[in-house]
């Protein structure tokens, strides 16, 4: 199959080219490298990939001359790019170019693919709000722009399948960790932290948060697992993640573990739109995808750990 990965140079992107690339597909990336944090990491992201064959075309899915740029073969999509989590830098015309307009381009797009199975549009579980603990038929509430504009790329891509113009669905993924977590994510910024010897800003009250720490891999477990079940998937929502919790705080302490000594914590302002808690409840994934998470959050952290060591040690 010929697929397309947009957010390609990103965490969870770069991880599924590559996974792709490995079960034979062939595998073109989009990624608009922006500065929304350092490009060291997407740079590093990108060797990986070219390194292993895939082509990475850099181009902005706002750009309406997008369709250019991109092949018209393409078998499927798997669509990442977003402008992510809940940033003070970030406006509201941030989340609204890049998620909204952004993706109704790539729809443009998708619908000249004429040989296209399967659009899957990434979602978050942020769509759901402050908790985020239900099945995919629940109301979404989401509490931040990242969420609202993330729930309105959902419903555009869904759209399609409902009015039968494409085949398509929207993975809803929980608090994943892993090599290749952005900078500012919680668990990079926590051995950062530790090696530099530096304090983790950590927001009040957000100690005890709970959170289903899900481990990269088995998240692009199910990712992958839509390819030859377009049928079953089409028009679906689906939850992606662990069904076990931990605090913010087990986390901290998962590291302190695996490195072997204390981090110093900065106690700062609570965020406004900050989730509560989130359990994924994977009921459905289990039901149509055969999906089981199995990387426990000590695992993950190690992993983690060890990529950050080989990278930036």
């Amino acid at each position: 199959m010929k697929i397309l990965v947009t957010g390609a140079a990103g965490f969870i992107g770069s991880h599924t080219c590559e996974r792709l690339h490995d079960l034979g597909h062939q595998v073109v990336g989009l990624d608009n490298f922006n500065d929304y944090y350092s490009l060291k990491l997407k740079t590093l992201n990108e060797k990986a990939l070219l390194n292993k064959g895939i082509t990475i075309i850099k181009a902005d899915l706002r750009d309406d001359s997008l369709a250019k740029a991109l092949p018209k073969d393409i078998n499927y999509i798997f669509h990442f790019a977003a402008q992510p989590g809940i940033s003070a830098s970030s406006t509201f015309e941030d989340y609204f170019s890049n998620n909204i307009i952004g993706t109704k381009n790539l729809i443009d797009y998708a619908l000249q693919c004429n040989a296209l199975q399967l659009f899957v549009n990434i979602g978050t579980s942020s769509i759901y709000g402050l908790q985020a603990t239900f099945a995919e038929d629940a109301a979404p509430k989401p509490a931040s722009h990242y969420g609202v504009t993330k729930l309105t790329a959902e419903q555009l891509v869904l759209q399609k399948s409902r009015e039968h113009q494409f085949k398509s669905c929207s993975l809803r993924l929980y608090s994943v960790i892993g090599p290749r977590e952005r900078p500012e994510k919680m668990y990079t910024k926590l051995i950062t932290c530790a090696y530099n010897g530096e304090a983790f800003p950590l927001y009040n009250g957000s100690a005890t948060h709970l959170r289903s720490f899900t481990y990269v891999g088995d998240i692009v477990d199910g990712i992958v697992s839509v390819i030859d079940n377009e049928d079953v998937v089409d028009g679906e929502i689906i939850n992606l993640g662990t069904e076990v919790e931990h605090t913010t705080q087990d986390g901290i302490e998962a590291v302190q573990q695996v490195i072997g000594q204390t981090i110093k914590i900065d106690h700062v302002k609570s965020r406004v739109g900050d989730q509560l808690r989130t359990k994924a409840n994977i009921d459905k994934a289990r039901k149509l995808l055969h999906y089981n998470p199995k990387t426990t959050l000590l695992e993950g952290v190690a992993a983690q750990v060890e990529w950050y060591k080989a990278n930036f040690l």
